[in-house]
């Protein structure tokens, strides 16, 4: 199993004393939170796209850029750029320079987006949030990939013999498919024959599962070798601390507080407690041991290959003693028991 530590750049009020970080103080704050993940030994570092408050993750290449210069090993992700109501040609300009300035360390993670504000703030019509999706990855992806592209579509002016500066470092970059709860995305990734990076955080195992399976099925139904699906996950929280009731009064005061965000709404999440979230969801919360056991239990589900994790929300001196725990007592142990396919080089 490889790792990576994934923000939304979320700037909410800390549960216990009210106070909202400035805005600089939270993203430099990202920029230390990847130097410290790849100090532990993650393997990559990813941030979110959202345009709107609580979030201040609307410009991930700037962000990721601020990263590439002050890290040297650990990858960069955009988990997620939403591709639905963003320019491809933009997307592959910026995004090809954040990877030769990082040495090929760049691996984008495009999604539609599970956020209804962006479309109306970029002049776009929610209704037609799937189809915006599959034809802007279509051509992102020959820009992206080919040279002199020629292109005609529904939502941009056509493209005549076009080719994106700069290219990309590597002739064949990875992109990923990010999936929350919709076989529209998992379609598409399995179409292009590309890794699927589920979202697995709001709802029962079983969801994400079906979604899963849907992509490998449908990979195979393309011609793919299934040997060659690749499937990415997320979790729903992680609060690792050397007991479990040390894990459980520790993180409360941030589940609650989570549950009482738009975001959490708006996915109308089934966990109404917290001991039924970390019960019958992905929440990495418990003892090292428990973490652990928790992880293998949904690979047996997933069958994936990279776990990520994320703190935001949690104070930042508390984060970093319990991203220190996870690495040093979960991860080890973890990747020694699953293997992965991803970035041996």
């Amino acid at each position: 199993m490889k790792f990576g530590l994934f923000s939304l750049v979320a700037n909410n009020p800390d549960p216990v004393t009210g106070a909202t970080p400035p805005q600089h103080e939270r993203l430099r704050r990202v920029v230390d939170e990847a130097i410290f993940a790849e100090e532990l030994g993650f393997d990559a570092y990813g941030v979110g796209e959202r345009h709107g408050e609580p979030f201040l993750s609307s410009a991930p290449p700037v962000i990721l850029a601020a990263v590439a210069e002050r890290t040297e090993r650990v990858r960069l992700l955009t988990t997620l750029t939403v591709i639905s109501v963003l320019d491809p040609v933009r997307v592959a300009e910026d995004y090809a320079t954040l990877d030769q300035l990082s040495g090929g360390r760049l691996e984008l993670m495009i999604g539609k987006g599970n956020d209804p504000r962006h479309f109306p703030l970029f002049g776009l019509e929610e209704e037609r949030q799937w189809e915006y999706q599959a034809e802007k990855f279509a051509l992102l992806r020959r820009l992206y990939l080919e040279e002199g592209v020629t292109w005609e579509g529904e939502f941009r002016t056509p493209l005549t013999d076009v080719t994106t500066q700069p290219r990309p470092f590597h002739a064949r970059p990875r992109i990923w498919h990010g999936s929350a709860s919709s076989t529209e995305s998992t379609e598409l990734a399995a179409k292009f024959g590309d890794p699927l990076f589920t979202a697995n955080g709001f709802h029962p195992k079983k969801k994400y599962a079906d979604l899963i399976d849907h992509y490998r099925r449908r990979w195979a139904e393309y011609g793919h070798d299934p040997a060659d699906a690749l499937v990415g996950s997320g979790a729903g929280g992680l609060y690792v601390a050397k007991t479990s009731q040390a894990a459980l009064d520790g993180y409360r005061p941030y589940f609650e507080a989570l549950t009482k965000t738009p975001a959490y709404q708006h996915n109308k999440s089934e966990f109404t407690t917290l001991e039924d979230k970390i019960a019958n969801g992905s929440a990495l919360v418990g003892s090292p041991e428990q973490v652990i056991d928790k992880i293998g239990d949904y690979h047996a589900s997933f069958g994936h290959e990279v776990q990520a994790v994320s703190l935001d929300g949690l104070a930042a001196a508390e984060a970093r003693d319990v991203l220190e725990l996870f690495a040093s007592d979960v991860i080890p142990i973890v990747r020694k028991e699953l293997p992965s396919r991803v970035w041996e080089s």
